[in-house]
């Protein structure tokens, strides 16, 4: 009898730590489900390439590896000289076309005089030719009367073909003369391409002096003065230290509960004893597979083992920090959690 009774009363201990069991698995799992987390995280922040427009030689290096700066401060400076000269070539040459300008204005105005002046001459032969016709016209009639003699009359035709020759000099003159009338056309459209000369000569003398675009931190600088750079080729890689992200990987089977502006904790590795708090900013939309979905020459690859064990492909939830601090440090080890919804 007693034994019935250690026996029924085992049975109940093992029901109630079975029942007790499956009830924390069911809320360990639906814990998990309104807050997944996940280990595999890393932080993550915003960089550049720190690359110089110009070439030349850095004569002025003022940060080291890993150092903090702010916005505006000098990164490096490259041998302003060669620019400088450039500048001065291109301000000088701006200088001689101004001069050339001012004598060829000066060209133009006694050109155009000479015009003026040969126009002048048109119109007093366009007169003296008139006059020398009205004259003829009146004394020809006369001849048969017996008023003028044939001589005079040989003399006003003489002096009309004079006046017409006089008009035809004077009118190929004036022709010449305007003609000749240049202008500075040319040598203004010049001084617009040496204007705009100066400028870009100015540009590449401010380029040899490269300033932090913003707050952030140097690293891998691998270069000291004396070093030349080529415009384009980075210098060292520098680290945007205003925002600082924490890329989780989760399960696809979590990502339908995970929306942009989802609170969520993370802490670091480093030290798991602070937490930091920061918003979902994006969801990722592609990761390479690592079994099958590749193409080879166009057509999709797919193995000839099967995986009868399903591992859930995971995608990249990138989460933005609200206070980050000097503990934050890109490539580090992090954990994030959601928070429930």
């Amino acid at each position: 009898m007693k034994k019935t009774r250690n026996s029924r009363r085992w049975t109940a201990i093992v029901l109630a730590l079975t029942l007790a069991a499956i009830g924390l698995a069911i809320y360990v799992v639906r814990s998990i489900d309104q807050a997944p987390r996940t280990d595999d995280a890393y932080v993550y922040a915003d960089t550049i390439n720190v690359a110089p427009e110009v070439n030349g030689r850095i004569v002025e290096l003022p940060v080291a590896d890993n150092q903090r700066v702010k916005k505006g401060d000098l990164l490096f400076r490259i041998d302003p000289q060669p620019f400088e000269e450039t500048l001065a070539k291109a301000e000088a040459s701006l200088k001689a076309l101004d001069s050339e300008i001012k004598l060829t204005q000066r060209s133009v105005e006694a050109q155009k005089f000479a015009a003026a002046a040969a126009r002048a001459n048109v119109e007093h032969a366009q007169a003296a030719d008139q006059q020398a016709g009205d004259s003829l016209a009146r004394l020809e009639p006369l001849l048969s009367k017996g008023f003028v003699s044939a001589e005079r009359i040989d003399q006003a035709r003489t002096a009309k073909r004079s006046a017409q020759s006089q008009l035809s000099a004077a009118l190929l003159d004036a022709r010449r003369a305007e003609a000749a009338v240049s202008g500075v056309d040319a040598l203004v459209a010049k001084r617009e391409v040496a204007k705009a000369e100066i400028a870009l000569a100015r540009l590449n003398l401010s380029y040899t002096e490269v300033r932090a675009p913003g707050d952030g931190i140097v690293l891998n600088l691998k270069t000291s003065a004396g070093q030349f750079v080529a415009a384009g080729h980075p210098v060292f890689t520098m680290a945007s230290s205003n925002r600082w992200y924490v890329v989780a990987n989760f399960r696809e089977t979590d990502l339908a509960g995970i929306k942009a502006g989802r609170h969520a904790q993370v802490y670091l590795l480093g030290d798991t004893s602070r937490r930091y708090n920061g918003t979902v900013e994006s969801i990722g939309y592609g990761v390479f597979p690592d079994d099958g979905g590749s193409e080879v020459a166009g057509l999709p690859r797919v193995p000839r083992s099967i995986n009868w064990v399903r591992v859930a492909q995971r995608f990249p939830v990138r989460i933005l920090i609200e206070q980050p601090d000097a503990a934050f440090r890109i490539g580090a080890s992090a954990v994030a959690m959601l928070n429930a919804k």
